[in-house]
């Protein structure tokens, strides 16, 4: 009898970001600020993970670490298994702020080839990916529109094809609606939730929002005030169920609104065990 073929187990999947013990202190006319102290997060491929906390808790700053914007005073970033850097010259990922940071003078179409064109992508393949991108974002009859032509919320479906232009494995975004009215951030929040699971980007979110977090993510990541760390990280399952406008009413997507609140609280599941038996 033959020996049997030993079996070669599958490499471990490299994660989207790997945050490892991270610090950040900027210097102030004051005297040193510490803004985040002992991060550790891991977001895997396809995740969608949001940071929730408060007002100068850190959010945008470790976003903008991630991206290579800004540079930790100490641990360790890796995006896809490479520093930040190598990351971002290789376009492993994209951005999306708060402002659109449309060109005026570009069309919808021109904007979302900037990127295409920077790297020397030929005109009939940025042509073919921009069409692509205007169908998935909604705006196809909009492509030869100047950004004052839009609404604000068209004006962010364009940054977010923008940002995808280059099929980046992993998106950032800092409060991308958080400028709209709360009907267009509904809308809005739908689309990227379907074109998340469209392109099977990772997705790394900032957002004030409870709700908007709840209804987007894998995992919302919960920060302590300044200096920020991360104090909980609340898992959101729904299970089969899709994230559409119906999930919006629907007593999961409560609980884990309420799980998230608390977590921001500080409350532990006794705390609020006690107080439902109050009620």
């Amino acid at each position: 009898m033959s020996a049997p073929t030993p079996t070669t187990a599958a490499p471990p999947t490299t994660a989207a970001v790997s945050v490892t013990d991270v610090t950040k202190t900027f210097a102030s006319a004051a005297g040193e600020v510490q803004a985040l102290t002992a991060v550790d997060l891991t977001v895997a491929p396809g995740e969608f993970v949001s940071l929730i906390g408060p007002s100068g808790c850190g959010k945008s700053t470790l976003l903008r670490l991630i991206a290579d914007l800004d540079t930790a005073s100490s641990g360790r970033i890796e995006v896809f298994g490479k520093d930040p850097s190598r990351a971002r010259r290789d376009q492993d990922y994209g951005i999306a702020f708060q402002q659109a940071g449309l060109l005026p003078w570009r069309t919808v179409a021109a904007n979302i080839a900037l990127p295409l064109e920077i790297h020397g992508v030929g005109a009939a393949e940025r042509r073919t990916r921009v069409a692509e991108l205007t169908e998935m974002v909604g705006l196809t009859d909009f492509a030869d529109r100047y950004p004052d032509q839009l609404s604000g919320g068209m004006q962010q479906r364009v940054a977010i094809a923008r940002a995808l232009a280059e099929q980046p494995r992993l998106l950032l975004m800092d409060e991308p609606f958080g400028a709209l009215d709360e009907m267009t951030r509904e809308r809005m929040q739908t689309e990227l939730a379907r074109i998340a699971t469209e392109t099977g980007a990772a997705v790394v979110f900032v957002t004030h929002s409870i709700p908007e977090a709840v209804f987007l993510s894998d995992r919302v990541v919960v920060m302590s005030p300044r200096p920020g760390r991360i104090t909980a990280v609340v898992d959101v399952s729904f299970g089969a169920t899709r994230r559409d406008e119906a999930l919006r009413e629907a007593s999961v997507f409560f609980d884990s609104v309420t799980a998230v609140r608390a977590a921001l609280h500080g409350e532990t599941d006794g705390d609020r065990a006690a107080t439902r038996e109050m009620r």
